[in-house]
């Protein structure tokens, strides 16, 4: 099931927050890999440090952003974490299981508050499919909050563990945190290394609320989506459930699409299948779906959406995403829809982000459409706030 290999570190490369990129020259074999550590798992890795890898998505091509992933030096053992309070453990029962000090937790200085914690007053829960939506999402907010002439909304992020579970491996969360983006990471249920830590997405929520004090809060696993190309087989699945949970906890949920215009797969052009079905079949609360209405003169051509190649236009695209989202808003659906407009101006705005927009391996310029779509996420959830 583990691909194994060993090596010596040759150099240490990029680090940001709780990650650090090194190369590693592999025992046996005349080549080198990248190869990134946690720090607060494994310890520091300096050059000449002998290292024990999993190679295993590496070798497989999938992923995991072209890494091998350091478990351990060979060479020397990590000093013993300092005692100190909490009794969460994350990443249960594997080999780099790791004791936390939750949000929620009886040590923690905020259990008081959320022992009986039950309510987010009506505070927005912008949920999304992709990690990649999360920086997209922000940039809409701020947007909107210009235009209203309000201070930027105090941003939490809560981090499932449907994708990567160390929140250390997101260099989007990093850059968001440093440029005052977003205030907070809370990462849930197996996920870990978030500023703050919490058992469940809903406890997630409202640390979110009540610790953080967030204006805005958006839902979405880590980077690394799992997908199966069946109805139910991918972790975006507990999109819906997260709506649920803002929905049962008072909060106000918007539902984010996965929207492309450049995916080559029919099952993710226009609306992606994940977000019907995971708002269409999961979410049982009811929810704002927000529909983006693409401006005819944004720049670009999303590709062909028919058979006709004069279809393809950002009119043909905002009609297939409407139909499709039909499908999840009343009278067919228990949703609500709300229609946005995705201009020029949005795309300005998704421009200033500090950190690089890429899904699917595609950037802004290559797939705008899907950036658009979760920006106006954002726009709604201040706008109607």
């Amino acid at each position: 099931m583990i691909a194994w290999r060993a090596g010596v570190v040759t150099e240490c490369r990029a680090r940001w927050d709780g990650a650090c990129e090194s190369t590693v020259a592999l025992d046996g074999e005349d080549r080198t890999v990248r190869a990134l550590s946690y720090p607060h798992l494994v310890g520091e890795v300096v050059p000449g440090a002998h290292v024990l890898l999993n190679a295993t998505a590496l070798l497989r091509g999938l992923g995991t952003g072209g890494y091998a992933l350091v478990v351990a030096r060979t060479d020397a053992l990590v000093p013993d974490p300092l005692p100190g309070p909490g009794h969460l453990v994350k990443a249960r029962y594997t080999p780099l299981q790791a004791m936390v000090l939750g949000v929620d937790d009886q040590e923690s200085p905020h259990h008081d508050v959320l022992r009986d914690a039950d309510d987010l007053d009506g505070l927005p829960v912008v949920v999304a499919d992709l990690h990649s939506a999360l920086p997209a999402v922000v940039a809409g907010a701020r947007a909107a909050a210009e235009r209203l002439g309000r201070p930027a909304p105090r941003v939490a992020y809560v981090m499932t563990d449907g994708g990567a579970l160390p929140a250390w491996f997101s260099r989007a969360v990093d850059g968001l945190r440093s440029a005052g983006w977003v205030e907070a990471c809370v990462t849930t249920g197996q996920a870990f290394g978030g500023d703050l830590e919490a058992v469940t997405v809903h406890t997630g929520l409202l640390a979110a609320h009540h610790v953080v004090g967030a204006d805005l809060v958006v839902v979405a696993q880590g980077p690394g989506n799992l997908g199966t190309g069946t109805r139910w087989g991918f972790s975006g699945v507990a999109a819906g459930e997260a709506l649920n949970a803002a929905g049962v906890l008072g909060g106000r949920p918007v539902a984010s699409l996965r929207v492309s215009g450049a995916d080559a797969r029919d099952r993710h052009l226009g609306v992606s299948h994940h977000s019907s079905t995971a708002y269409g079949r999961v979410a049982l609360s009811p929810a704002d779906v927000v529909v983006p209405r693409f401006a005819a003169e944004l720049p670009g051509t999303p590709q062909d959406l028919t058979a006709d190649p004069d279809a393809a236009s950002w009119a043909a695209l905002t009609d297939r995403v409407r139909d499709q989202a039909a499908e999840l808003v009343a009278p067919r659906g228990r949703h609500t829809a709300v229609t946005v407009d995705a201009d020029d101006a949005l795309l300005d705005a998704l421009r200033t982000s500090p950190v690089r927009l890429s899904t699917m391996g595609r950037g802004l310029d290559a797939d705008p459409a899907a950036f658009l779509a979760a920006a106006v996420a954002g726009v709604h959830a201040v706008m109607s706030s």
